[in-house]
């Protein structure tokens, strides 16, 4: 097993920290709505729009929110530096790879995305509450880690082939060549990167950590490369860069901003294939 994904076999789940991250981008309450009818034991819930990002900030769709207001969400979630933390959602989903990378950023090194979905958690016999966790606040200082976050000057840099970066980016071939773009106004890819598909990472419904994922993506980047992820609104690129990690490549960043962010300016270039 990696670095990064733990199964439940794994799990001493009395030990454990528990973060619910379900979500759905077609219907917004829909996470909400499920932790209340039920969740692991002990777990708090993270919200994609309310917690995990800043939706009143201009950079990309689901802009990464400051270090303030994410500190308060892990002394709220009663957090400390040190806790073994799994986070899940429905299985196959890229809201547990957000929170779990937020968690990363911040020094909680000990954070794990559960490899099974909650209906598989449950039927581990899991125990599961309707009870709304309630933790004691803690005063924990996160200790930011800037080696795994690319801003927008740092993709920049990159196009102007400054930062020996490659570039990935996570969405649908389509998206990618600028065939289609069901979201963002402007069609295309950011200058000089290459494309995987999130979607290339599971196998029925749940992420694949057989090894043929880390086969494939080897033909597209090196494990020795330089790797910045991205994707439309920076959410699927979490668990291509969840992956990544898995897989053993070592230097590895995401662009929060993503391309939703990259398209923002219109001097900056894009391109098509």
């Amino acid at each position: 097993m990696g670095t990064v994904f733990k199964s439940i076999k794994e799990v001493d789940v009395q030990q454990v920290k528990w973060i619910d991250a379900r979500f759905s981008l077609q219907d917004k309450n829909a996470g909400k709505k499920k932790y209340k009818e039920g969740h692991i034991k002990g777990a708090v819930y993270w919200d994609l729009e309310d917690d995990l990002s800043d939706m009143n900030q201009k950079s990309g769709r689901h802009p990464l929110p400051d270090h303030h207001a994410l500190t308060s969400l892990f002394r709220n979630s009663g957090l400390h530096l040190d806790d073994e933390i799994i986070v899940y959602d429905d299985g196959g989903s890229p809201f547990a790879a957000r929170a779990w990378w937020i968690l990363q950023y911040a020094g909680f090194k000990n954070s794990f995305i559960a490899l099974e979905g909650y209906e598989e958690l449950l039927a581990s016999d899991t125990a599961m509450s309707k009870e709304i966790a309630a933790h004691e606040k803690t005063d924990v200082v996160p200790m930011w880690d800037e080696q795994i976050f690319a801003s927008r000057q740092f993709v920049e840099n990159t196009v102007a082939g400054e930062t020996g970066n490659v570039l990935l980016d996570a969405r649908s071939a389509e998206r990618y060549r600028g065939e289609i773009e069901p979201i963002d106004p402007v069609a295309g890819h950011i200058p000089g990167a290459l494309n995987f598909d999130w979607e290339q990472l599971k196998k029925d419904g749940t992420f694949d950590i057989s090894g043929s994922v880390r086969d494939q993506l080897s033909t597209v980047v090196s494990p020795q490369e330089e790797v910045t992820v991205y994707c439309g609104s920076g959410v699927t690129a979490a668990p291509m860069y969840a992956m990544l990690k898995e897989s053993g490549y070592k230097q590895v960043r995401l662009y929060v901003g993503s391309y939703s962010d990259w398209i923002s300016r219109e001097e900056i270039e894009v391109e098509k294939s």
